[in-house]
């Protein structure tokens, strides 16, 4: 799929939900940035597919009878705060961009941020994992859409020392995302009655070689390894643990935010076993399956969209739909009434089925904890996941009362 920062929409199939009111079309479109990576250590993760849910959500939304005039425009972050932030400064002030979205780097959502709160304008973020965005740092233009540190570590955190594993050791990447992943982990692992042996904090991006942080962890003895880390930097760590024979002793490998991407990269001989939790699986029900159907067309090299994918399709579409509801100078007039009216729209769609959008900004929606199959169990590449446990909405994502977000009164 050819990307550029003004890609246009391409056809796609209709969308089985039901229509809403077409609102009145207006000369100056909405404009919409996928703010991603495409060509970095997360391209797989976002990247290329990002750009193609987004153009789905797009799509599904005409299908359904969607009369805003709305366009589409991509840009690589290169893992740069300071670039990232320049781009989304050009779309706001010359490109006419009303939202942005995607954006999978903590410290890059952080300052994109500011550059949204100073323009008026929307961040929808679907990939960056710091739970302190609706926490100490959240922000009446954000909303936190997919899923978040908290909810990773307090599933995996928690679900490992219950099953014995009550000594952690992390390898994390030196930036907001790792940092903030590895302290809600070792959070949990101690409320739960475990201990963290140690920490090591590697340079991102660009380290390749993990060889003597997993000899570190390997010499604390601790019976899990935790990866505060993603994309490109679990699978190295995960590759290089079973080519130094880590978990021959028994000692476990816990990825606390995983991909279905990473997991076929990685290959079920090597992942089987692993527990993780994800909010998306494209095989978890007919509608995810319905979404992957219509998606698969476009994404890159066949793969199946995984739960940040997924997230810029279900941001995409909910925003469009309040868009309808106040037309497209309500939508562009200001971005804090714009996310205002998201948090009291219901939202609904084929990814994640039907949520809310709580006052601190953090979408809610299940959670699910699944054990990565055998090459025996699977029936096909992407038949990757055996759902273990589904985590209720009201209890996915850390309580509105405990983040200390300045937006939450009462």
């Amino acid at each position: 799929m050819p990307l550029s920062r003004r890609s246009l929409l391409g056809t796609a199939a209709a969308a089985p939900f039901a229509p809403w009111p077409a609102a009145r079309a207006a000369q100056s479109p909405i404009r919409i940035g996928v703010l991603t990576d495409l060509s970095g250590p997360y391209r797989d993760d976002a990247g290329p597919g990002a750009v193609a849910c987004a153009h789905q959500a797009l799509a599904d939304y005409k299908a359904a009878g969607g009369a805003l005039a709305v366009e589409i425009v991509a840009a690589d972050h290169q893992q740069k705060p300071d670039v990232a932030a320049a781009i989304v400064r050009e779309w706001f002030d010359r490109d006419g961009v009303d939202m942005i979205t995607e954006i999978n780097n903590s410290a890059i959502a952080l300052a994109c941020d500011a550059v949204a709160r100073e323009k008026d304008k929307v961040q929808l973020n679907t990939g960056a994992a710091t739970s302190d965005l609706t926490g100490k740092r959240c922000s009446p233009n954000l909303i936190h859409w997919t899923y978040d540190t908290w909810m990773c570590a307090h599933s995996i955190g928690s679900a490992l020392v219950k099953t014995g594993g009550d000594s952690w050791f992390f390898v994390s990447a030196d930036y907001t995302f790792g940092q903030t992943l590895q302290r809600d982990t070792a959070n949990f692992v101690r409320q739960s009655g475990g201990k963290v042996l140690g920490t090591v904090a590697y340079p991102f991006p660009g380290t390749s070689d993990f060889s003597s942080f997993l000899l570190q962890a390997q010499a604390s003895g601790a019976k899990v390894v935790g990866f505060a880390n993603a994309g490109h930097d679990l699978i190295n760590c995960v590759k290089q643990a079973h080519e130094f024979g880590i978990t021959a002793n028994g000692t476990r490998l816990a990825g606390m935010i995983v991909f279905v991407t990473e997991i076929h990269a990685l290959g079920l001989d090597i992942a089987q076993g692993l527990s993780l939790c994800e909010t998306y699986y494209w095989d978890l029900n007919d509608r995810t399956r319905s979404l992957a159907r219509r998606v698969g067309p476009t994404m890159p090299g066949g793969a199946m969209p995984n739960m940040i994918q997924a997230g810029v399709y279900s941001a995409v579409l909910n925003y469009l739909k309040t868009a309808s509801a106040l037309g497209t100078a309500g939508a562009k007039a200001s971005g804090r009434a714009m996310v205002a009216a998201m948090k009291h729209t219901p939202t609904d769609d084929d990814a994640f089925g039907a949520g809310l959008i709580r006052a601190d900004g953090r979408k809610i929606h299940p959670a699910y904890l699944f054990r990565v199959k055998s090459p025996a169990e699977s029936r096909s590449a992407w038949d990757c996941y055996a759902l273990t446990a589904t985590i209720p909405a009201d209890q996915a994502f850390r309580p509105l009362a405990d983040g200390g977000c300045a937006l939450v009164t009462g």
